[in-house]
């Protein structure tokens, strides 16, 4: 007789759930502004940090987004949805893993191309800010994670191709779920912190000085990285 091995939870797998029931009763609807970070990890007796991963479990599914300036609210309540639980639907095996890794290099090695072209003055901020959050993340993996995501968001935007946008945003969205933990190991050692700044520096670099050839050089290769360090993090068989 075979048994199927039992898979433990996560802290923040549980209160994603959570957050689904409340859905699924009726406590939250949809439109329904979220407490802040700090009140609900108060609330669950969780970290700030098991939250923010909470609720990117949640955003990568559509259920919440975060407005800038204004919070976390629940986009839209689909109760046939909610009988798979919120880590169901962020495994995902090698061979998704590789198509998402090439949809990946397709879409935004494109995006920043086409940003050199694009980009007006004001689009290179939110690439500088992101910058400096990872400079300042000094290892905190959620903090460098963002700033990573909102990096490359920031240089899709700098298309002002809103199909792209989106595109690259769905991707985004996805990788940083069900590559969390890769992406972890690419921040914790001051060498890799220290690699992956660079590597995006690189890109900005080449897109403020609008050399199209060297942005979506550059591009390619830290997404070649990223995929080494995914690479690694499979032969592990985490």
């Amino acid at each position: 007789m075979e048994y199927k091995s039992i898979r433990a939870k996560k802290v923040y797998e549980e209160v994603a759930d959570s957050l689904l029931e409340m859905l699924k009763t009726g406590v939250l609807k949809q439109g329904d502004k979220l407490d802040s970070v700090d009140r609900m990890a108060v609330h669950f007796n969780v970290s700030r940090s098991t939250i923010r991963e909470a609720l990117s479990g949640l955003r990568a599914k559509g259920i919440v987004e975060t407005r800038q300036g204004e919070g976390t609210y629940i986009t839209k309540f689909d109760p046939s949805t909610f009988s798979i639980p919120i880590e169901t639907g962020l495994l995902m095996n090698q061979e998704d893993i590789k198509e998402l890794n090439e949809v990946r290099k397709i879409l935004e090695v494109g995006a920043a191309r086409s940003a050199t072209i694009h980009h007006q003055l004001e689009d290179l901020k939110p690439m500088e800010e992101a910058l400096l959050a990872m400079e300042q993340a000094n290892g905190e993996g959620m903090i460098g994670e963002q700033a990573d995501l909102d990096f490359h968001m920031a240089v899709a935007d700098a298309t002002h191709n809103q199909m792209l946008i989106n595109l690259v945003r769905s991707v985004s969205d996805t990788m940083v779920m069900s590559m969390r933990e890769t992406r972890r190991l690419l921040w914790q050692s001051e060498e890799g912190m220290t690699s992956l700044l660079r590597e995006h520096q690189l890109i900005f670099e080449a897109i403020k000085s609008r050399q199209m050839d060297l942005a979506d050089k550059n591009m390619l290769s830290h997404l070649l990285e990223v995929e080494k360090a995914q690479s690694k993090y499979l032969d592990l068989g985490e």
